[in-house]
């Protein structure tokens, strides 16, 4: 039997799709049950007012939705995986901006909810990432070779620098 894959699916971890299926509904639903159920770990909230906590998951949502619209669009211009390294736009600043967006929801939620729990959850889900995008760039550095070494070099892998020129 010949399972279809997708465009690009050679560029990504194995199975990824249930990695992207999976974490945000173990999170949810831990973060859910910690906020709305059995309130653990939120205990913070009691100190932290919930005027405080929810612009601040305001903007850190909206900065994250910014970030994955520009890199989707720049990513995803057709339905085939570009064949040249992609270095402008919003990968000038860091190197895995559609990661680092769906990772700072996560972290909205956090600052919304104050559950510890949840962030425990966060660091799981954050090594998973971290491991993908060490697979995906082993890749990408057997695909364009030097080119994507310099790249790396001069890019951060996660925490954008918004001060390079």
């Amino acid at each position: 039997m010949n399972i279809k894959r997708h465009a690009g699916a050679d560029r990504e971890i194995p199975h990824a799709h249930l990695y992207h299926a999976l974490l945000p509904v173990i999170f949810w639903v831990i973060w859910f049950l910690d906020l709305q159920v059995f309130q653990l770990t939120t205990f913070l909230n009691d100190y932290i007012h919930l005027l405080i906590r929810v612009p601040v998951f305001i903007v850190i949502f909206g900065i994250a939705l910014v970030i994955i619209l520009k890199s989707h669009k720049l990513l995803f211009q057709s339905h085939k995986p570009p064949n040249q390294l992609q270095s402008g736009g919003i990968l000038r600043y860091v190197r895995n901006p559609m990661y680092l967006g769906i990772l700072l929801i996560y972290i909205s939620l956090i600052f919304l909810s104050i559950s510890l729990i949840s962030i425990v959850v966060f660091i799981i889900v954050f090594l998973v990432y971290n491991k993908m995008v060490n697979f995906e760039e082993n890749i990408l550095e057997a695909k364009f070779g030097e080119e994507y070494k310099e790249y790396k070099k001069n890019v951060p892998k996660w925490i954008p620098n918004p001060f390079k020129k």
